[in-house]
C-alpha cells in the first residue's frame, strides 16, 4: 500500500470555500480508478499551526500513485478548481 497526504491551507478558509474544496476533492471518489481510498478533513482545531483540509489517499502501490498525479480528471476537475483557493500545500508520502 502507498500513502500520499496532503495539507491544504486556504488563502481565505471560509466556509464557503472550505465546502466547495472538501467537495471537489471527495469527487475523485469513483473518478480515479488508481484511488483505493479517500479521506478528506477540515481542521476543527484551528491552531497557529494548522492547515485547513488534509487528506489521506491510498493506492496499491507507488506506480499508481504516479498514475493518478497526471490522471485527466485529478488534473482538470480538482486540482485547477481548487488551485485558485491554495495558499499552499504540504505533502508526505510513503
Amino acid at each position: 500500500m502507498f500513502t500520499h497526504i496532503v495539507l491544504f491551507k486556504l488563502k481565505e478558509p471560509t466556509e464557503e470555500n472550505l465546502k466547495l474544496v472538501k467537495e471537489t476533492l471527495l469527487s475523485m471518489n469513483g473518478n480515479v480508478e488508481e484511488l483505493k481510498q479517500l479521506e478528506v478533513g477540515v481542521d476543527v482545531i484551528k491552531s497557529d499551526r494548522s492547515y485547513d483540509i488534509g487528506i489521506i489517499t491510498r493506492f496499491e502501490n507507488k506506480e499508481d500513485y504516479l498514475a493518478y498525479d497526471i490522471n485527466e480528471f485529478h488534473v482538470e476537475k480538482v486540482k485547477k478548481v481548487i488551485g485558485p483557493y491554495m495558499e499552499g500545500s504540504k505533502t508526505l508520502d510513503f
